[in-house]
């Protein structure tokens, strides 16, 4: 039976000539679907609070990364004004962005934090405070704050500061004059980054729960006492988002770790792309702060409350209460991980683990073992993202103290984790390790592990190969798989690959692996026609894909013709979607789905029929011209037969068949949320897949 399906009616719309669905566009439809998650009122209120956060975070990113790219494009074009183009663009994203943030915040004040307070978790603003709050707060001000504060008075001795990106600050409107007779009429106050923006009152304060304030509200309350003898006429916090891509002439520089160093103290201090204030900001202060910035004012964004409301996360931390959470969750693990040797284990078969409703343990416990282990020789392992604190990266420092040969392919570039990789590559110099970093002009991607063990007369190889990060944190939460096995032939191409991107020498022809930017693109397309070719000899053909994005136009084009020719194509897509599918004579054989959840969908997996060959494929590539020509990503085929069936009724079939948290694509690039009809039951991939592999 069909799931009834719940229509939403588009903010914007695009030409209907147009075979592609603009990518801007498509990414804020994602941000609209995590928006819903907040609005579902049978989601814990902590949890819908937590959805807005990331709304937030995924805005900060889209202006930092998106929209600066956009306008950094037309600056290094020489423009002195933007392209009808590039405006019409601008002003597409504009709308769409503005209604996100209104919403976000009328959700925020209107609906969670009251039902918040229902339940005993307080924010107060200042005239919400009772005189017993007020006079604590005054004091931690007195206390904690002010003697960390400089407010800068703006005259020609101090023209309007460096103001660092996504940071709080202040702009002040003063009257009289200062203490040398003259009339300076605006300050600027930064607020201390050491100081937390979410401070918690004492518990005998609140008779009922727990009481919370915003540092910005401790800063408005206290504002004047800052500027003895002057009258504060007017003041707004802001914020200002900047450009966030770092570069480097990776050709040119000597030694790319230290000029990525130096790049990394410049990225505060980008260009600037967007300016949050408060929305009781005068316009003439907001005005002021746009010319100081060169913002356009489309890129004006006035809310009502935090800039930044991606701190409430603390608040979302510090609250211990179960029933405002999701129910706690325990990873389950395959019973024969449980006991015994890892690679005898591997030896006999192949491991695959779905993360996170199984646990990430074993992988690092693969390469504790493989520290330890005396037999071991050689541990080689890429590091995209791998954050601060990591037992993986231990292991790895352990083992080449131990003596044992490590390669480490760190990847510098990735976005916003460059200095914890700095860090990391740091360390594992200093202990003897081999470090490397990639390819110039690509990102290494890939997701690899690979253990070199003596055994007997010969050495042998066992291999972790994942869709997703070496990552403590994201394993936790982001859905992906990982295949560890000892396959002959397939870890010795993983041993190819390493040689590859160390040696820079050309890698060698691959029967297993596909590996961009070599020849992922063009396998993946030659498997799509190979199903067109099977359908239009009247045989059954099949593609099922799962991904975070599809932008790439060559495989949009090859996925056109193949519904044309008859296969049938189901698309788990989690964010930005250029395709357009339901078009009749272009795409009427093609769905999209896209799944938002508990759980941030994150595995690639790939499957093509074949004449019931069922050819399985998991990936750490998105089926974007990034990853198929920009990066070094890895597709590796599941070759045991169970293991397929695994991947298909875990990875592909429950995505399918959910009909709670999964909105369909439709031809005008809006999405309608899949509802159970009739006598159908509800059925949710995620906590499908939490019973099922959950401990």
């Amino acid at each position: 039976m069909s799931a009834k399906i719940k229509a939403v009616a588009p903010v914007l719309t695009l030409p209907s000539t147009n075979i592609y669905l603009n990518r801007e566009l498509s990414q804020l439809a994602f941000n609209r679907r995590v928006l819903a998650q907040a609005e579902d009122a049978t989601l814990p209120l902590l949890e819908r609070l937590r959805y807005l956060c990331i709304v937030s975070s995924n805005l900060d990113e889209f202006f930092e990364v998106r929209i600066a790219s956009l306008l950094a494009h037309d600056r290094m074009e020489g423009r002195k004004s933007e392209p009808p183009a590039l405006t019409a663009a601008l002003e597409r994203t504009s709308i769409e962005c503005h209604q996100l943030v209104e919403r976000q915040y009328e959700l925020l004040n209107r609906d969670i934090l009251p039902q918040l307070s229902e339940k005993g978790v307080h924010l107060l603003r200042h005239h919400e405070r009772n005189d017993a709050q007020r006079a604590w707060v005054k004091e931690y001000f007195d206390r904690e704050v002010r003697p960390l504060l400089t407010p800068i008075a703006l005259d020609p001795a101090h023209p309007f500061p460096q103001v660092v990106n996504k940071s709080l600050n202040f702009i002040v409107e003063l009257s009289g004059k200062d203490a040398f007779g003259r009339g300076t009429g605006i300050a600027i106050l930064k607020a201390p980054r050491v100081l937390p923006r979410v401070i918690r009152l004492p518990d005998h304060l609140s008779t009922n729960g727990v009481v919370f304030c915003l540092l910005s509200s401790v800063i408005h309350a206290h504002i004047a006492d800052l500027f003895t003898g002057r009258e504060v006429v007017a003041y707004s916090q802001f914020r200002v988002t900047r450009n966030s891509d770092l570069w480097v002439d990776e050709e040119e520089v000597k030694n790319l770790r230290q000029a990525l160093q130096s790049e990394l103290q410049s990225r505060q201090f980008g260009f600037a792309v967007r300016l949050e204030v408060a929305r009781n900001c005068p316009p003439h202060l907001a005005s002021f702060l746009l010319e100081q910035f060169s913002i356009d004012k489309s890129r004006l964004y006035a809310v009502d409350g935090p800039v930044n409301m991606v701190r409430l996360l603390e608040l979302i931390n510090s609250v211990q209460q179960p029933i405002l959470h999701f129910p706690a969750f325990q990873p389950g693990l395959p019973q024969t991980l449980v006991d015994g040797d890892m690679f005898a284990l591997l030896r006999k078969r192949d491991v695959l683990l779905h993360h996170p409703f199984q646990s990430f343990q074993p992988i690092v416990e693969f390469i504790r073992c493989a520290a330890l282990d005396p037999n071991v020789v050689a541990i080689k392992q890429t590091i995209y993202r791998t954050g601060m604190n990591s037992s993986l990266m231990e292991s790895l420092i352990i083992a080449a103290q131990r003596g044992k040969e490590v390669t480490v392919i760190v990847e510098l570039m990735a976005r916003f984790d460059e200095e914890a990789n700095i860090n990391w590559a740091e360390r594992l110099e200093r202990v003897g390790a081999q470090v490397v970093y990639g390819v110039v002009g690509l990102k290494t991607h890939a997701k690899l592990a690979l253990v070199l063990r003596r055994e007997a007369s010969e050495l042998r190889h066992y291999a972790h190969l994942g869709t997703g990060n070496y990552h403590p944190t994201t394993t936790k939460f982001y859905t992906d798989f990982g295949l560890l096995t000892a396959h002959p032939a397939l870890t010795a191409e993983v041993n190819e690959v390493f040689i590859h991107l160390t040696s820079l020498t050309k890698p060698k022809k691959l029967n297993y692996l596909w590996l961009a930017p070599f020849d992922l693109q063009k396998e993946i397309i030659r498997a799509i026609r190979n199903e067109a070719a099977i359908a239009r000899e009247g045989r059954p053909a099949r593609i099922i894909a799962k991904m975070n994005a599809l932008l790439d136009e060559s495989v949009i084009r090859a996925l056109y013709a193949a519904s044309a020719d008859g296969v049938k194509i189901d698309l788990i897509v989690r964010g930005a979607c250029a395709l357009r599918p339901g078009v009749p004579h272009l795409s009427e054989n093609i769905r999209v789905r896209s799944i938002v959840g508990r759980f941030l969908e994150h595995s690639r997996i790939y499957f093509f029929r074949n004449d019931r060959k069922n050819d399985v494929y998991l990936a750490s590539a998105d089926w974007m011209n990034r990853n198929l020509f920009r990066r070094v990503e890895v597709a590796f085929p599941v070759l045991d037969p169970k293991l397929k069936r695994q991947v298909i009724a875990q990875g592909l079939n429950p995505y399918l068949k959910d009909n709670t948290n999964s909105w369909e694509l439709v031809s005008d690039g809006s999405y309608r949320k899949r509802k159970p009809i009739g006598k159908q039951r509800a059925f949710c991939a995620q906590q499908y897949l939490a019973q099922t592999l959950g401990a």
